[in-house]
């Protein structure tokens, strides 16, 4: 047993010495733009609440009237005795809202992505993933014991050689919509070209894009069919959603065809054992629903902030990668770089978290900045004043 302890000692060690020790730290206030961290009143620009539903009264009403009608817990799995008509009334909702035939519900998008792809795919199969995917896409392919494939990022040449040259009884091919650590989108309209050649399955994860991107926050989906594209069930086996972004609530979901849905409920080990969602989440879901889906000004100005910090940055030379989501990465290099800069806009009470390998590649440790609907304009200007003073005297010029 001593052994064991140092082993991790030692492993904690070395991870603390490479500037890569992750540190919780500790909210005393609801999630929003102005919180109150570890017992300090910060302005944040590091949170997932794209568009400021957390804290909606609204969607707390909900909450509470959910609370009254169905109680605080399931008390059950789903397909025992927990699954309320909440939780029904949420994913027919969710099916109207992207266009498919059905939805299902998962208590979290990690549950979500390793349940669809460890249900889809065996060990005669083959799974093709972006090389910068979430690390629960990453998993879920790993977990599922087929051939598994990484490509570079977003290389639909590379991904098309992949199919060409890997056999397997049934192929997918797993991206995220919008990439959680830079920003960027998924060439949705490439991944069907390439899929429908190869006869493969598609799989997107816009965990980042619903609620931001398209007409009534459809997503990257909406965002392409917008343009042209045509998309469907057919050509996008599989959807799926979260809402803990621009949700403001927790948990997941997964959209397809009939047979898709029922075929989870049938075999996704991560959706049978285990409780289902609180149900007064679902209600509080559903009004989150309605606002993402009614108020397109919340995108709109989350569109004009986005743009302002992109030319401000770029008058100062930083190196921000490119996106239109609310997802901003300026990108330092060295783990400690990122830290340092994290630390002194926190000393100028900005919150903004350093992102460390192994979340993203050594060599690109980061400042995400993320944008709500509901920041100020005085937040937004303290923002780029304090980024424009740290950056004036630190290591933060761009490295291009």
């Amino acid at each position: 047993m001593k052994s064991f302890r140092q082993d991790l000692q030692k492993q904690l060690l070395e991870r603390k010495q490479n500037a890569l020790m992750r540190q919780r730290r500790t909210l005393f206030s609801p999630q929003g733009t102005e919180i109150i961290l570890d017992g300090s009143h910060v302005t944040s620009f590091c949170s997932n609440d794209y568009l400021g539903l957390a804290g909606h009264p609204d969607v707390i009403q909900a909450y509470h009237d959910g609370l009254e009608q169905f109680g605080a817990g399931s008390g059950a799995s789903h397909l025992v005795s927990g699954h309320m008509a909440s939780h029904h009334a949420l994913e027919n909702e969710l099916a109207e809202f992207t266009g498919r035939s059905r939805a299902l519900i998962f208590s979290s998008g990690y549950m979500a992505n390793i349940g669809v792809i460890t249900t889809l795919l065996g060990k005669k199969d083959a799974v093709f993933e972006d090389r910068l995917n979430h690390a629960s896409l990453l998993d879920g392919g790993l977990f599922s014991g087929a051939a598994f494939k990484r490509f570079p990022h977003l290389d639909s040449d590379s991904l098309d050689k992949q199919l060409a040259e890997t056999d397997g009884q049934r192929k997918l091919i797993v991206s995220d919509g919008v990439f959680s650590m830079d920003g960027d989108q998924a060439c949705l309209p490439e991944l069907i070209r390439v899929s429908e050649k190869h006869d493969a399955l598609l799989m997107l994860d816009d965990a980042h894009g619903f609620g931001v991107l398209g007409k009534e926050g459809g997503g990257v989906v909406a965002h392409c069919q917008e343009q042209g594209v045509h998309i469907d069930e057919d050509n996008l086996q599989v959807l799926i959603g979260t809402f803990g972004k621009a949700f403001g609530g927790s948990g997941a979901f997964v959209a397809g065809s009939e047979e898709l849905i029922e075929t989870l409920i049938q075999f996704s080990r991560p959706y049978i054992y285990t409780t289902a969602m609180s149900p007064a989440m679902a209600e509080a879901l559903r009004k989150s629903l309605q606002l993402v889906r009614k108020d397109n000004w919340r995108r709109e100005y989350l569109a004009q902030l986005i743009q302002r910090f992109r030319n401000h940055c770029a008058d100062l030379g930083l190196d921000v990668l490119a996106s239109e989501t609310p997802v901003q990465a300026v990108v330092l290099g060295e783990a400690e770089t990122a830290l340092e800069a994290s630390q002194k806009l926190l000393e100028k009470d900005i919150y903004v978290t350093a992102i460390r390998p192994p979340t993203v590649p050594v060599g690109s440790a980061r400042l995400r900045i993320t944008f709500s609907a509901i920041h100020t304009e005085s937040q937004f200007q303290k923002l780029l004043d304090s980024l424009e003073e740290v950056a004036r005297i630190s290591n933060m010029s761009s490295s291009k």
